[in-house]
């Protein structure tokens, strides 16, 4: 068995994800997939590099509905989390973490006890090392072209820059470069969608829309970010529908709802996080992923999300305020592959291809590998079958909920 990445391990999006692992879906398809990650992740914390101080969901009144069904079904599936409701309750308790606790409007916390985060480098090294000892060769350097295939369709070659591959099987895994794939393999760049609740079909869908994704650091000691023990908290995530304010000169930033995440991170030198991503204003064929990251101009973030996101921990906690000038003025940020809803497609094309479209959801979801390995070996693992291309056509789309944030 043998890997290809055409540059290295880490180089592209999961290099520079901020690394979050977490179960707070509103899909009830979501919520299962994602607890059995997290209990891969907990497998091995050392090898992965994963810290599991938890992960906390805030928000306002607008998603308390949709946040208390996470919470019930959390418990149905024997995921362990605490559910907080009502303002001053939600304030109380958050006070008890971060004594500076200040954000504004938010009426209910979701506070789950297992995931937290993962130093993304060293996670993917240190599952290359257990695939290596699997005798899993990984191959750098490599760019696929193409693919030969059978009368029958299946692919009996994969063609590279290096010359051509004999396979009997191959498993797709490739981000937020899984477009390029997509066409590759002759498979539709439009589709039918039928709706779930009227039945209407919705025609000439484009497959793949690509977002851009806002992360970046503040160049603050991560100690700074403990809780009120001395411990390292949960990742934080707020979402919020009350005026966000400028923490440099007090101007109004925006008064529709807006999100960020945040924890302290020792491998990113300082409190990282990002906001919510929006969509890259332009068909997905005339889209570069390539340079992709830091290294493209087009879709770094800029001083708009830096003032945007560090005004947002100011509103959340008041040891951030006049931190904006810590801001680390670096490139970061990318962009993601969605599909039409947002959500993995896992299906098998071409009879022995495997497709891994992550949606953006790729870091936090270790466990699929597992899954798509049984898969292959003939298995047919129930987690991943919401997950099939054919629930668009079917009108068995997952449920969406009222989170600023595609993946939520």
């Amino acid at each position: 068995m043998i890997i290809l990445d055409k540059s290295g391990i880490s180089a592209g999006a999961t290099g520079i994800a901020c690394g979050v692992i977490r179960n707070n879906y509103f899909q009830p398809a979501m919520r299962e997939l994602m607890a059995h990650s997290v209990k891969v992740w907990e497998s091995d914390p050392k090898a992965y590099s994963y810290h599991p101080v938890g992960y906390m969901q805030i928000s306002p009144e607008s998603m308390h509905e949709d946040v208390a069904s996470i919470y019930e079904q959390q418990q149905a599936i024997g995921y362990e989390s605490k559910f907080i409701e009502g303002e001053k309750d939600c304030t109380d308790y958050m006070k008890t973490i971060f004594h500076d606790w200040q954000a504004q409007g938010i009426t209910s916390v979701l506070h789950e006890m297992p995931g937290g985060y993962a130093n993304n480098t060293k996670a993917m090294y240190g599952l290359a090392a257990k695939a290596e000892a699997e005798g899993v060769r990984i191959i750098t350097g490599v760019t696929v072209t193409g693919f030969q295939q059978a009368t029958d369709g299946a692919i009996t070659k994969v063609e590279t820059n290096k010359g051509d591959i004999e396979t009997d099987y191959v498993v797709i895994g490739a981000g937020p470069w899984v477009k390029s794939f997509w066409e590759m393999l002759d498979l539709p760049k439009h589709i039918n969608i039928k709706n779930p609740t009227s039945g209407q079909i919705a025609t000439d869908v484009p497959m793949w829309v690509y977002w851009s994704l806002q992360e970046g650091t503040l160049g603050v000691d991560p100690g700074l970010q403990v809780t009120n023990d001395g411990k390292m908290p949960p990742v934080i995530h707020v979402d919020s529908n009350a005026p966000l304010y400028s923490d440099v000169d007090g101007s109004l930033i925006t008064e529709d709802m807006w999100g960020i995440y945040y924890k302290p991170d020792y491998h990113f030198g300082g409190v990282q996080g990002g906001a919510a991503p929006f969509i890259v204003d332009k068909p997905a064929d005339s889209v570069q992923v390539d340079p992709y990251g830091p290294e493209s101009p087009e879709f770094i973030v800029g001083p708009d999300f830096a003032h945007m996101w560090v005004s947002a921990l100011a509103h959340c906690q008041k040891r951030f305020e006049g931190t904006i000038p810590k801001y680390k003025d670096e490139a970061s940020g990318g962009i993601g592959c969605f599909t039409p809803d947002s959500f993995p497609v896992f299906d098998t094309f071409r009879k022995n291809c495997f497709v891994i479209a992550d949606s953006n959801h790729g870091y936090k979801m270790l466990g699929v590998g597992k899954l798509v390995a049984e898969q292959v070996v003939g298995e047919k693992p129930s987690l991943l079958e919401p997950f099939r291309f054919s629930r668009f056509e079917e009108g068995k789309l997952h449920p969406t909920s009222n989170s600023p944030f595609p993946w939520s």
